[in-house]
């Protein structure tokens, strides 16, 4: 086939280009790859989704959605080369997920509302996956996932079984206590226990964004970028004043920054 004269491309036309591309002839790059090599990839394309989703910019979600599906493409082909299984089987399996995970839509199993709908979800889930434990849900939480993120999944399953605070102020209480836990470990020069209590410290504060609804992850997006902001707006008011912030002291800084705030 002649791809170069296509106009128009379907799904089975992107799985036929990435055949060619592996094929011997094909791209020398494409064709040297694996799982391992192009995993990064993944993330990044994924990442550029998220972006595009902020931005609000469909012309780019649109593209960066292709390059996600490139992506898909690309590691079915490679099992399929291994006789392991090809794009088909990954269609197929996540039809068949998406009607058994659906019984209040395809069986009789009653979701009045969203979160109903999301606990058949996550009771079907955890019954096709043989969890009889809340930790095994809690294990099979994704290790690769942005720890903040990470920690709100393992805590929205604790809370599926009672344990969790009545409200905000328990996990406001718990940024204070490891507060204090931290201190005493960097005031006994404990590296070891430092990393500990702050990572218990990271938690608590996912705990208090879970309780008031705000995503952990883009919260901290926004606080960098905002960041970012003010210390552009502070070197250009320190160009304004013929102040060169690379040998100004940091009291200077400060005054600068306060000003932009």
């Amino acid at each position: 086939m002649n791809f170069t004269e296509k106009e128009n491309f379907d799904f089975n036309d992107l799985v036929e280009i990435m055949k060619f591309l592996r094929a011997p002839g094909g791209c020398p790059w494409d064709m040297v790859q694996t799982h391992e090599s192009i995993r990064a990839n993944f993330i990044e394309e994924t990442y550029e989704v998220i972006e595009a989703i902020d931005t609000k910019d469909s012309d780019l979600l649109k593209e960066e959605l292709g390059d996600v599906l490139l992506q898909v493409v690309f590691h079915a082909e490679m099992s399929a080369e291994e006789d392991d299984f090809d794009i088909n089987d990954v269609i197929n399996g996540i039809c068949k997920k998406l009607v058994v995970r659906h019984p209040h839509v395809f069986g009789d199993v009653k979701a009045e509302n969203s979160a109903d709908a999301l606990k058949s979800w996550d009771d079907v889930k955890m019954q096709t996956k043989s969890q009889k434990k809340q930790s095994e849900a809690m294990d099979s939480v994704s290790k690769a996932l942005p720890s903040l993120m990470r920690a709100a999944k393992i805590q929205q399953k604790a809370a599926k079984v009672g344990f969790d605070w009545d409200d905000v102020s328990g996990p406001l209480d718990k940024i204070v206590e490891e507060t204090a836990e931290l201190k005493k470990a960097i005031e006994n020069n404990d590296a070891k226990n430092q990393a500990e209590e702050l990572g218990d410290l990271l938690f608590s504060v996912v705990n208090v964004s879970r309780f008031l609804k705000v995503d952990s992850e883009k919260a901290l997006y926004d606080a960098c970028d905002k960041f970012t902001d003010r210390f552009r707006s502070l070197e250009a008011l320190a160009a304004e004043r013929g102040i060169d912030v690379k040998t100004a002291s940091l009291s200077e800084l400060d005054s600068l920054w306060d000003e932009v705030k």
